[in-house]
């Protein structure tokens, strides 16, 4: 999966502020948001900050510059990137997923491709009926409601998916303006579902219920062995970005956050 913009959140905010050694300081005071050109500008003092590229954050609704905006309003003495989560996501679709519809789409249906829900436990019996009780519905809703219909199978043992369903979740993907498939694109692998990423875009389900659907497996083993410190740091991060996203979604109006058309 090497075409796709690097959508880590880390990484991003790496590329995108690019820090010196020395932390930047917060240098306004006033963060406004300002409809112009059909959408919504973040203001600094009155001055628009720019992405990596140069581009004004200019988002297509009003809720969605909010976030972006109080990311911004938040920030104490030093700029903190890492706390920015909206604001990355926005300059990853204006600067990099705008120009890489085609590759971003193409990953996001590769997942399909292999998509954890299809991925089933051979034993235990309990985390077996598990996942049968809470993915099964799921794949379900996907041949319903998107005209994706995946074949389940035990084990680990990769099965290729109908070239036809793979196709559609393509086609669902660049249905999407830049601002809903860039976060589709970051949902995607974190729940290692494009399934899971579209019922969180199309507001079927939270982004929480989503993580945990997406980590059941995870959650036996806890269950069986217990909670390792750092990996429950890791999961509680990854939590976070799953409710993040299902806000970025909410904040998109439904003709932005359903389709380009």
């Amino acid at each position: 999966m090497s075409h796709i913009p690097n959508l880590d959140p880390n990484v991003a905010a790496r590329k995108g502020f690019r820090e010196s050694e020395e932390r930047q300081k917060r240098f306004w005071k006033d963060v406004t948001v300002e409809p112009r050109d059909g959408g919504h500008v973040v203001l600094l003092d009155g001055r628009a900050p720019k992405t990596p590229a140069g581009a004004p954050y200019a988002l297509p609704t009003e809720p969605l510059a909010r976030l972006v905006a109080d990311e911004w309003a938040a920030q104490g003495e030093f700029i903190e990137p890492a706390t920015m989560f909206a604001t990355r996501l926005a300059a990853t679709a204006i600067d990099r997923v705008s120009q890489a519809r085609e590759a971003v789409a193409e990953e996001i249906a590769a997942y399909a491709g292999s998509d954890l829900l299809c991925y089933l436990a051979e034993d235990p019996t309990s985390l077996v009926e598990q996942q049968a009780r809470q993915w099964t519905p799921w794949r379900d809703w996907a041949a319903s409601e998107l005209g994706v219909a995946l074949e389940p199978v035990e084990g680990i043992i990769h099965r290729p998916q109908s070239p036809d369903a793979v196709a559609r979740v393509r086609e669902l993907a660049l249905s999407l303006d830049d601002f809903a498939l860039s976060a589709l694109a970051m949902a995607t692998p974190l729940l290692g579902s494009a399934i899971l990423a579209l019922a969180v875009q199309r507001g079927a389900l939270t982004g929480e219920a989503a993580f945990d659907l997406s980590r059941l497996d995870e959650a036996f083993q806890e269950r069986r062995w217990g909670v390792d410190e750092e990996a429950a740091v890791r999961t509680a991060l990854r939590r976070a970005e799953a409710f993040l996203l299902e806000n970025w979604f909410q904040a998109l109006s439904p003709a932005h956050a359903s389709s380009r058309d």
